[in-house]
């Protein structure tokens, strides 16, 4: 083995104090730079339910139009939009027609129901009505907590490393399980 182990963000990373420094650094810097997803994550689902609530459109019609939505950030392509149609066609929200060459999509009575509760979520999550402190709150905690660790890895007892790694894997089952939750 190379002393490299595999990073949290995608990629390598070095083992050690100076893999921890790396993730440090990759939490305090903006999903954007670092390749990874943008801030606010788009809920393809969503977007192309709302999409189709306004009209039928084909595949392309549906990226052009979540483009246009975006307003020049970051919208789903067309690789997360033709799955995701076909995730709702599964689902029953929404059905396909053929002609001239060209997949026509319509949403469902189903999907009409689907697309509406998507805008009432959306509409419970605009910028408006969410702290900013709530998107840079766990990145800047996280940065910390990797720092503090860091210092123990560094300096800190045998004894003081496997109660910090205990105390780190708590926190690890307490996050998940806040995941779990409804």
């Amino acid at each position: 083995m190379n002393g490299s182990t595999s990073s949290p963000f995608g990629g390598r990373a070095r083992s050690g104090a100076s893999g921890l420094r790396q993730v440090v650094d990759l939490l305090r810097q903006p999903a954007e730079r670092r390749g990874g997803a943008p801030r606010d994550r788009v809920d393809v689902r969503a977007a192309v339910l709302m999409v189709l609530a306004d009209r039928p459109m084909d595949g392309y019609g549906i990226v052009r139009a979540l483009e246009e939505q975006g307003g020049g950030t970051r919208s789903p392509g067309a690789g997360s939009v033709y799955p995701t149609l076909q995730l709702l066609a599964d689902e029953g929200l929404a059905s396909a027609t053929e002609a001239d060459g060209r997949r026509t999509w319509t949403l469902t009575t189903a999907g009409h129901v689907a697309a509406d509760a998507a805008r009432a979520r959306a509409a419970d999550e605009t910028p408006g009505r969410r702290a900013p402190e709530r998107r840079l709150a766990i990145p800047r905690v996280g940065a910390q907590l990797a720092q503090t660790a860091a210092l123990v890895a560094q300096t800190g007892t045998p004894e003081q490393v496997a109660d910090t790694v205990a105390v780190l894997d708590e926190a690890r089952r307490r996050i998940i399980a806040i995941l779990a939750r409804d």
